[in-house]
């Protein structure tokens, strides 16, 4: 029985992807009837829960931190494309998109994606502990890359408005790049032991013990269907979007609410596949995965914005208002008395979840 259900999971994660990547075909472009919105969510999420599948058999043969990195780069490359696709066809008022997508990918990430899993891991194993000089060091490399691309444009004035100029832009964007394959050769290269999960004790923890690797074989498959699926989240995600938008308008939120739905859509996967990484005790593949998308988010986003800059007739805003940088303030804050400690009680999830909803709350009425 239980090899029978093993073998129907392995067909169905087959399955979604290619049928998502069929839809979105069919669909690209087009204006969508109430009917086919409802059946291109349906194979959205599941698109969503094949991508954490396939992602968790590449992370488990190439190992931690390598495989949260995989699932973070891929949903970021893909989340890139989304966002210039939308502002090239969205006219001026997409010119915030980046902005606004970029912060909620920055907000659901380090309170929402972090909240959650100190949450769950703690009530269920007493204690969240991870590594302290890991986590310091993604948390210091999103918050460097959020004022540089976010906070800084506010205060500039070489252009009018929350703008950076041509030279600040590149500047922004070739920081990012940097500080982004910085942190990616620590990560993986010359402190790889800081990102591995860790014992009560603090011993770390280099191998999974909970099944065999999948084989070469089975990884590349996992692998090009990882990117099927990924493709079909964000593609359709696109192909919802003016059913979102128009959801949005008619309910009087402002337009930015559009971002932190394609946000919340797009981190799916990796919300998923960090939770069950804190219900088996690694709190710190749970961090690498939040704290990750939140960097690939800015370090690959801004940089595609910049290039896309060239081509693309609107401005781009991508300065933050003064409530948004209270907000990115209080997260920085709160996230540095998380981490030091290198353990963490509900209590730390569940402020680090009402900085989450507030965020939600002055998103929706600000």
């Amino acid at each position: 029985m239980i090899a029978r259900l093993r073998s129907l999971t392995r067909q169905w994660t087959v399955v979604v992807p290619v049928i998502a990547v069929v839809l979105l075909a069919f669909t690209w472009g087009r204006d969508l009837p109430a009917a086919v919105v409802a059946l291109v969510t349906l194979v959205l999420a599941g698109s969503v829960l094949a991508a954490v599948h396939h992602a968790e058999v590449v992370a488990h043969r190439v190992g931690e931190p390598f495989g949260s990195l995989v699932l973070a780069v891929a949903v970021t490359i893909i989340e890139v494309a989304l966002i210039v696709t939308l502002m090239a066809d969205g006219g001026a008022k997409s010119s915030t998109l980046a902005r606004d997508t970029v912060f909620a990918a920055v907000m659901i990430t380090c309170n929402g994606i972090v909240g959650v899993c100190l949450l769950v891991a703690s009530l269920r194993h007493r204690l969240a502990v991870f590594n302290a000089e890991g986590t310091g060091a993604a948390l210091a490399t999103v918050a460097t890359l959020a004022t540089l691309s976010l906070v800084f444009p506010t205060f500039t004035t070489s252009k009018p408005g929350p703008e950076f100029s041509t030279a600040q832009l590149t500047f922004a964007a070739l920081a990012s790049l940097v500080l982004y394959a910085l942190f990616v050769t620590t990560q993986t290269v010359r402190h790889r032991d800081y990102f591995l999960p860790i014992t009560r004790l603090g011993e770390v923890i280099d191998a999974d013990d909970h099944a065999d690797a999948p084989s070469a074989r089975q990884t590349r498959v996992s692998l090009g269907l990882l990117g099927l699926a990924l493709v079909g989240v964000v593609g359709l995600a696109k192909g919802v979007s003016p059913t979102i938008e128009s959801g949005v308008e008619a309910a009087g939120m402002p337009h930015s609410v559009v971002g932190v739905i394609i946000a919340l859509l797009v981190l799916l996967p990796e919300t998923i596949a960090a939770l069950r990484s804190a219900r088996r005790d690694r709190v710190q593949t749970s961090l690498n995965l939040a704290l990750g998308s939140a960097m690939a988010s800015i370090g690959l986003t801004i940089p595609a914005v910049a290039l896309a800059s060239l081509w693309l007739s609107g401005p781009l805003v991508l300065g933050l208002a003064p409530t948004e940088m209270v907000l990115l303030a209080l997260t920085v804050v709160v996230s540095s008395l998380t981490v030091v400690p290198g353990r963490a009680t509900p209590l730390q999830g569940g402020v680090h979840l009402v900085v989450f909803a507030a965020y939600l709350e002055l998103a929706i009425n600000p």
